[in-house]
C-alpha cells in the first residue's frame, strides 16, 4: 500500500477515474465515492451486527428477552436468534460481522486518506465481499424459507454488504483489476448503482410475496 499519486491524466477524465488509474508502481487507488461508501456501508454493517451480538448476548442470559425489532410473527428477530442458522460457525455469525465489516470501514478511511493498494489487494476485497453476499444469501434464504422470520437488523447488513460487493466489483473491472469487454466496463462506469439496486430489489420482492397474505391482511 503505498499514498502515491497518479502521474499523467487524460485531459477531461472524471475525477473518479483518475483516481483508480493505476499507477507506475502497479498500484490502484479510488475516488472518495468509493471511499466513503466502504465506510457508511461498514459501520451500517457494525451497527447491525452490534446490536444483534447485544441482544443475543441478553436471549442467553435470560430466555424469555424479546429483542425491540420483534415486532410481529414475521419480523421478529427473537426467532432468527434462537435458530441453528445464528451460529453457523459454532458462535453467534453477527460476531464474525463486527470484524469483516470493520475491515470495510478501514479500507475505505485508507481510500479516503489518499492510500493505493495493489491488485491482490482489490481481488481479496472483492471476494471477501462475494462471500459475504454468498453468506448474507444463505441467510435470507434460510430465514425467508426455514425459520419463517425477519430480522430488519438482517436486512441492513445484507443490504450493505449487497452494496459494497457491487461496488467494488464495477470499480475493479473499471480499473482492470478483473478482466471485462469494453461494453462491461462503459457500463459499470456510468450505471454501477443499477446493480445493487437491482439485487436489494429482487430481495424485497421475495420477503413482500413470502408474506403476501400477512403484509395486506
Amino acid at each position: 500500500m503505498t499514498t502515491l499519486g497518479v502521474r499523467g491524466g487524460v485531459p477531461g477524465q472524471r475525477r473518479e477515474d483518475r483516481a483508480a488509474a493505476r499507477s507506475e508502481d502497479g498500484t490502484v487507488g479510488a475516488g472518495r465515492a468509493l471511499g466513503w461508501l466502504l465506510v457508511v456501508t461498514g459501520a451500517a454493517g457494525i451497527l447491525a451486527a452490534w446490536v444483534i451480538t447485544i441482544d443475543k448476548f441478553k436471549l442467553l442470559e435470560d430466555p424469555g428477552f424479546q429483542p425491540g425489532c420483534s415486532l410481529n410473527p414475521v419480523v421478529s428477530c427473537g426467532n432468527i436468534m434462537k435458530s441453528e442458522q445464528a451460529a453457523v460457525f459454532g458462535f453467534p455469525n453477527p460476531m464474525l460481522g463486527l470484524v469483516t465489516y470493520g475491515v470495510v470501514v478501514a479500507v475505505g478511511a485508507g481510500l479516503l486518506a489518499g492510500a493505493r493498494y495493489r491488485g491482490w489487494f482489490w481481488l481479496g476485497l472483492n471476494g471477501g465481499t462475494l462471500f459475504g453476499v454468498g453468506f448474507c444469501t444463505w441467510l435470507m434464504q434460510q430465514s425467508l424459507y426455514e425459520i419463517n422470520a425477519l430480522c430488519l437488523w438482517c436486512c441492513l447488513a445484507w443490504t450493505a454488504t449487497i452494496t459494497m460487493f457491487w461496488y467494488v466489483t464495477a470499480h475493479n473491472v473499471r480499473t482492470g483489476v478483473l478482466p471485462a469487454p469494453a461494453a462491461v466496463r462503459g457500463f459499470l462506469g456510468d450505471f454501477a448503482f443499477a446493480l445493487p439496486v437491482l439485487h436489494v430489489g429482487i430481495i424485497g420482492m421475495l420477503i413482500l410475496t413470502r408474506w403476501w397474505e400477512f403484509w395486506t391482511s
